[in-house]
């Protein structure tokens, strides 16, 4: 073997350069291995036609943890975020549309063109919802409690059920339907236009391959909730230089912390002796001594793939099997001569600087995901667009665009032994997603220029993210919290001495949050610092 490193980082997206910088900055010996010839994982800027860039796969900003930001130093390196205008932007069919406008009083004005009723119960929608962020927010930088881990893991299990012990019993109920419902029965709860239950719904199926319909739904849509922009709760917005600026600016804080960074070096296997990590084997034969090994991979990867199954233990093994991954994601970005003139408010403005959402009720997004089910992808499937080139001149020629498309939802597994990587069936879905945008901006299809596209293989094969799933894992209440990947490894620890995982199949699981890869550092060292691992060389 060569080498002997305190740590080994499977994958360099961002979570693990987080992992990595708090480990070095720690005194740690560590060498982050990424099968791509680029850093960042999903999170990349790449030119994909001539004179246009764009990010990859991931493509917006919310969720990125303040604590993060400050300590690897990103602000004062570039990292800038440019707030949207007003969140989403929802064409209807009749020719109306929806805004969630900035500010209470805009969207209430907004909601009140289709019910005066749920102007009136946005207050209260948005303070509930709020609270309950809160307690998320409070939980995600922290390990959950472990399943059988004895008394220390009750006193964590105790200590983080405060929070929610405090919270009067209206609050309680609101998490309990927020973690147990489908987001079209608790928004049913709230509100009555079918616009406004789907320009909160849509949060509920962004990398969800699930109806609204679905129970625990409601979840998701409170994950995509619970981020900040520039300090300001709940908002999004958009990297100035694309997703890929903040994973290089992450790349740099390593390298200044005294990490190693190995490109093109992707990982075989991970090495076990007597029951202990030994280290990596790389695609190349290469073999890598680590004291740890910490996986940004996610779990569907890492432990049906780059595992000997006889390093497992056997229940272990057997539920990974089982584990759900596939999120229903299909990605394109678009070289576009000009903005989309939309039918419902065709001139240029603040709308083409929000998300833009073409799924105008929970019907349409019911009937995608039963179409997916029963044909692989919708003929109206579910769209949102951004236009960062609208407030980026760094992504395109001057007065053309960018256009991100972030589709829902498309079979990880299409059916009847069709594939993802015959050009026919890629073709199909690209025409369904270019129709559903023609039907809400007529002549779209003639402002295209160029394009890249990724379906749910394209993810896999690309970035390794199996089933092409962007959470690595779905967002199941049976997949969170202490149970995620899965019950009594909850706390960033594998089932064998010295493994951890980093990513986003770790708490709190999925977007760019850097939570995960923070966690797993602290849960290291203080395996370290108690004396149950070696001490730093």
């Amino acid at each position: 073997m060569t080498g002997r490193y305190d740590a080994v980082i499977i994958g360099g997206g961002h979570n693990g350069l987080v992992c990595a910088f708090y480990l070095a900055r720690a005194g740690l010996s560590v060498r982050v291995l990424e099968r791509r010839d680029v850093v960042g994982g999903a999170a990349v800027t790449e030119e994909f036609h001539p004179g246009f860039r764009n990010s990859v796969a991931s493509y917006t900003v919310s969720l990125l943890q303040p604590k993060v930001i400050a300590d690897m130093g990103l602000v004062k390196r570039g990292y800038r975020v440019i707030e949207r205008p007003i969140s989403n932007f929802l064409p209807q069919e009749d020719g109306g549309y929806l805004k969630l406008a900035g500010g209470l009083e805009r969207t209430q004005a907004e909601f009140r063109k289709f019910s005066n009723a749920d102007a009136e119960a946005l207050p209260a929608y948005y303070d509930m919802l709020d609270g309950v962020a809160d307690l998320l927010r409070d939980m995600a930088l922290k390990t959950p409690p472990n399943a059988g881990g004895g008394w220390s893991a009750l006193i964590d299990a105790a200590m983080q059920g405060r929070r929610f012990a405090k919270m009067g019993l209206a609050q309680q109920r609101d998490v309990l339907d927020l973690f147990t419902k489908s987001a079209r029965d608790f928004l049913n709860g709230w509100f009555d236009s079918e616009a406004v239950k789907a320009a909160f719904g849509f949060d509920a199926v962004v990398g969800n391959y699930a109806s609204p319909d679905t129970p625990g739904s409601a979840y998701v849509l409170l994950h995509h909730v619970f981020g900040e922009v520039n300090g300001k709760k709940g908002a999004w917005g958009h990297s100035i230089g694309g997703m890929g600026r903040i994973t290089q600016l992450m790349a740099d804080a390593c390298r200044e912390a005294g990490v190693e960074i190995s490109l093109e070096s992707p990982v075989a296997q991970v090495l076990v002796d007597g029951g202990m990590v030994a280290g990596v084997r790389l695609e190349s034969g290469e073999e890598i001594a680590a004291r740890r090994v910490i996986a940004n991979a996610g779990p569907a990867l890492l432990y049906n793939r780059l595992m000997d199954p006889a390093d497992l233990p056997a229940d272990f093994a057997r539920r990974m099997k089982g584990y759900k991954a596939g999120s229903g994601t299909f990605r394109m970005n678009v070289a576009l001569s000009d903005l989309p003139r939309f039918s419902a408010l065709p001139e240029a403005g603040e709308h083409h600087r929000s998300g833009i959402i073409l799924a105008p009720t929970l019907d349409y997004m019911d009937q995608s995901f039963v179409d997916a089910r029963a044909y692989g992808w919708s003929k109206r499937p579910i769209v949102e667009m951004l236009i960062p080139s609208t407030v980026d001149d760094s992504l395109a020629p001057a007065s053309q665009h960018v256009a991100s498309l972030f589709c829902q939802q498309f079979a990880p597994v299409l059916p009847d032994g069709r594939r993802w990587d015959d050009p026919k069936e890629e073709q199909g879905a690209i025409d369904a997603i270019f129709d559903t945008i023609e039907h809400f901006a007529p002549g779209f299809r003639k402002t295209v220029l160029g394009y890249s596209a990724l379906s749910p293989l394209g993810l896999e094969r690309k970035l390794g993210l199996v089933g092409g799933d962007i959470m690595h894992g779905h967002m199941s209440l049976d997949q969170l919290w202490a149970a995620r990947p899965v019950l009594g490894h909850g706390n960033y620890r594998g089932p064998v001495r010295g493994l951890y995982m980093c990513g986003a199949g770790a708490h709190p699981g999925g977007g760019v949050t850097g939570a995960p890869g923070h966690n797993c550092a602290h849960e290291v060292l203080r395996d370290g610092n108690s004396g149950r691992w070696p001490q730093a060389v």
